[in-house]
């Protein structure tokens, strides 16, 4: 990755955590403002995955799990989730 490209990476990310926190304050106004900026599709789910995988390690430094048993954890809920009388949206 070049340094153009890793700057436009970060640049997505930021923007990705931006769309989370203005829709976890209330704001989805600015939540899909923010979601329009993104350049294109790509670009997004660049943000969006990066985001993901930060956001995984800092969960994995603060509770000592691996990688896979957080991902494990996660694909569980997820599924839990998506089925009757699941969580829903959190």
């Amino acid at each position: 990755m070049t340094g153009a490209d890793a700057s436009s990476a970060f640049r997505a990310a930021q923007r990705a955590a931006g769309v989370v926190a203005a829709k976890h304050r209330g704001d989805l106004a600015g939540a899909e403002a923010l979601l329009a900026a993104f350049p294109d599709e790509a670009t997004r789910t660049r943000g969006f995955q990066i985001l993901a995988e930060l956001a995984l390690t800092l969960v994995k430094d603060a509770t000592g799990q691996t990688m896979d048993e957080l991902v494990q954890e996660l694909s569980l809920q997820l599924a839990a989730a998506t089925l009757p009388g699941g969580s829903g949206n959190r």
